[in-house]
Order: C-alpha cells, then structure tokens, then sequence
C-alpha cells in the first residue's frame, strides 16, 4: 500500500480529458474566425475603399495600407499556428497523452492547461529552459 500512495498520476481520466476537448474545440472554433477577417483583412476581399475609382495616387495611404495588410499578415501566420497546436492537442487527447509534460513527463497541471490548452510543457520545465526568464 505504501507504494500505491508513491504512485503519481500518469495522465488525466477521460472525463478530464473530455472537458479539455470541449474547451479547446471552443478556442477552436473562435481562432477560425478569427483567421478568416485576418485573411480577409490583408487579403481584401472585403475591401470597400475607393482604389478602383480614385483618379490620383495617395503615397501616404497607400503605405499605410500597405503596413496594415503586412502586419494582419503576421497576425494571420501566429493565428494559423495557435490552430495547428490546438488540433495537435485534440490529437493528443486522443491519444490520451494530452497534459503530460514533453520534457519531465509529469502531469502539467489543470489550471495551465485551461489558460494554455495547447501546452506541452510544465511550469517547471517552461521555467527551465534557457531563453525563459524568470518570474
């Protein structure tokens, strides 16, 4: 018995990882639409300014657009990211390995995982690695 109270948990149960699915398919959800007014953003396809009909060349506006597509950009590329690490997540829910730390093996703990769902690392691990300041 002594060592059975030793024994540290493995991973979550599947209720627990239920409710980790469910919370990131919401985030899921939401950073999809997100992408799409990124995309549509840089891309302008909803554009309803007056570039078409406009007889004169603005240099300024035109830079100022050109800044603003560059940078909703960028957004859309870490956008595309967080989703990736969202959908590797559910596939690490099922494959029941989601919340285990991918550098000390140990449970990451709930309350990161509900702010960070697409975490593979502890705290204590984050902390540890060499370009992570400390808190």
């Amino acid at each position: 018995m002594e060592n059975e109270k030793n024994i540290e948990i493995k991973r979550f149960s599947d209720e627990e990882l239920q409710e980790f699915k469910e919370l990131i398919l919401k985030k899921l959800e939401g950073a999809k639409d997100d992408l799409k007014l990124l995309t549509e953003a840089y891309t302008s396809k909803n554009d309803n300014d007056t570039n078409d009909t406009s007889p004169s060349f603005k240099v300024l506006e035109e830079g100022s657009q050109v800044l603003s597509k560059e940078e909703n950009s960028h957004l859309a590329a870490r956008q595309q990211k967080f989703i990736r690490d969202l959908e590797n997540a559910l596939i690490r829910i099922q494959n029941k390995t989601y919340g285990i730390c991918r550098v000390t093996g140990k449970l990451i703990s709930k309350e990161r995982l509900k702010s960070v769902p697409h975490a593979t690392l502890s705290m204590e691990a984050k902390l540890n690695q060499p370009n992570t300041k400390k808190l």
